[in-house]
C-alpha cells in the first residue's frame, strides 16, 4: 500500500471530532507543524541576525571568544544529532510499515542520542562556569576587549540554551510517542503523530548544524 493510500485509510477512531475525516486531520496536522516550524525559523533567525551584525562589528573579539569553545565536544554533538536524525527517520519508516518493535527501538535510540547531546552540552556549560565565561553570573576576561567578547558569550548561551530547551521538548515528545508505540497505537494505516514529530526533531537537528560552525569554527 502506498503512503498516499495509507493516509486515506487512517482508522476513524483516531479522527478528532473537529475534523470531517482522517485525510483532513492528516493534512491539518501536517500543515500545522510546518507553520509552527516557520515561526521557529523566524525566532532563531532573529538570533542568527544578531550574531551576524555583532560579528561584523567586532570580528577580532569574536575570534578570541570562539577560540575558547570546545571544538571536539561540539563536533561530537554534531555527529550525535546527525545519527539521531537517522534513527528518527527509521522510526517514521517503521511506523509506516507497521513494525512496532523496530519503532520502539528507534524511538529509544533517538532519545538516547538526544540525552547524550544534552549531557555533553552540560559538560560544556560546566567548563564555561569554571573558566568564568558566564556573562552576568560568573564573568571574568583577562584578554582584550572584555565587553565585546562578552557579547559573543551572551549569544552563545542564548542560542545554545534555546536549542537545548527545544531538545528537552523533543525528548518529551519522543517519550509520549514511545508510550503510545508500546501500546500499539501506531500502525501502517495510522502513523501521522510519528511523522510530524519527526519533522520537529529534524528541525532541531538542522538548527544545530548552523550553530556549530558559527559558534565553534568560524
Amino acid at each position: 500500500m502506498s503512503e498516499a493510500v495509507a493516509h486515506h485509510t487512517h482508522p476513524e477512531e483516531h479522527v478528532a471530532h473537529q475534523f470531517h475525516d482522517a485525510q483532513q486531520q492528516y493534512d491539518s496536522s501536517t500543515l500545522g507543524m510546518w507553520l509552527f516550524l516557520l515561526t521557529e525559523i523566524m525566532f532563531f533567525g532573529g538570533m542568527f541576525g544578531a550574531y551576524a551584525v555583532y560579528r561584523v562589528w567586532y570580528p577580532e573579539a569574536f575570534k578570541l571568544a570562539a577560540s575558547t569553545t570546545n571544538v571536539p565536544l561540539g563536533a561530537f554533538n554534531t555527529v550525535v544529532l546527525i545519527v539521531s536524525s537517522l534513527t528518527m527517520a527509521l522510526a517514521v519508516q517503521s511506523a509506516q510499515l507497521g513494525k512496532k518493535n523496530r519503532l520502539v527501538l528507534m524511538l529509544i535510540l533517538t532519545m538516547v542520542f538526544g540525552a547524550a547531546f544534552l549531557g555533553v552540552k552540560g559538560i560544556e556549560y560546566t567548563e564555561k562556569w569554571h573558566h568564568h565565561h558566564v556573562p552576568g553570573l560568573n564573568w571574568q576576561w583577562e584578554g582584550e576587549g572584555p565587553r565585546e567578547v562578552q557579547i559573543l558569550f551572551c549569544l552563545y548561551f542564548a542560542m545554545t540554551g534555546m536549542h537545548a530547551i527545544h531538545m528537552v521538548v523533543g525528548l518529551g515528545i519522543m517519550l509520549w510517542l514511545l508510550i503510545n508505540a508500546r501500546r500499539g497505537e501506531y500502525t501502517a494505516s495510522y502513523y501521522n503523530p510519528v511523522e510530524i514529530s519527526g519533522l520537529y526533531w529534524h528541525f532541531v537537528d538542522i538548527v544545530w548544524i548552523f550553530l556549530f560552525p558559527l559558534l565553534y569554527l568560524i
